[in-house]
């Protein structure tokens, strides 16, 4: 199965918390997919919460999230 699929699955399922899937646009929410749920699961929502979570994890990001959570802060 793709990212792709995969990603549509998830969100078909509910398995994206309701910040991720409202703050990112679909290519943002590909991007940091993976990362959110491996570093930042269960961070609060609200308050930029979780890009902040998923910036604090530096260099441990994937580089395609890692732009994502950059071109955020600008």
């Amino acid at each position: 199965m793709t990212k792709a699929a995969l990603l549509a699955t998830a969100l078909c399922l509910g398995f994206v918390p309701a910040a991720l899937a409202q703050d990112m646009s679909s290519a943002e929410r590909t991007a940091c997919m993976g990362d959110y749920q491996k570093f930042c699961n269960g961070t609060p929502r609200g308050g930029g919460k979780i890009l902040a979570c998923l910036d604090k994890q530096g260099t441990k990001l994937s580089p395609a999230c890692r732009k994502v959570v950059d071109d955020r802060k600008k």
